[in-house]
């Protein structure tokens, strides 16, 4: 059974990209987005996102909320360069209304794309220093 515990440390260093790339991820609502750090999963996946679905929204009277879950055993072995991207990659999945949905893989959410926004985050951090 996978052990979960709140990771604030990587949610700063999300919170740090979406800052600095407002222009792109400005429908991102950092304050509701948790990352949880999954122990003892068996999955080959760095990690993932979920959302709650709308019935419960609903009945719990709550606005959406996403659950971005890094393996440990998995992504702790990986450059912080490639965490990143891993993180961009997660938030990609949250559509441009916050609704609550996932975006599939595809038009939205390809390396591509993830690789392309990495890049922009690493030169305004460069241009920053």
């Amino acid at each position: 059974m996978p052990k979960y515990v709140i990771d604030r440390y990587m949610h700063s260093v999300l919170k740090d990209v979406v800052e600095t790339l407002h222009d792109v991820f400005n429908y991102i609502k950092i304050d509701r987005i948790v990352i949880v750090r999954s122990y003892g999963s068996k999955t080959k996946a760095f990690a993932r996102i979920y959302s709650l679905p709308s019935i419960w929204r609903y009945v719990l009277g709550i606005e959406p909320i996403y659950i971005i879950e890094i393996v440990d055993e998995n992504f702790s072995k990986l450059s912080k360069d490639t965490q990143i991207r891993i993180l961009i990659h997660e938030i990609l999945h949250i559509p441009y209304k916050f609704s609550g949905g996932l975006r599939q893989h595809g038009k939205y959410v390809n390396s591509q794309i993830v690789n392309k926004i990495y890049m922009m985050y690493v030169n305004r951090k460069s241009q920053i220093q």
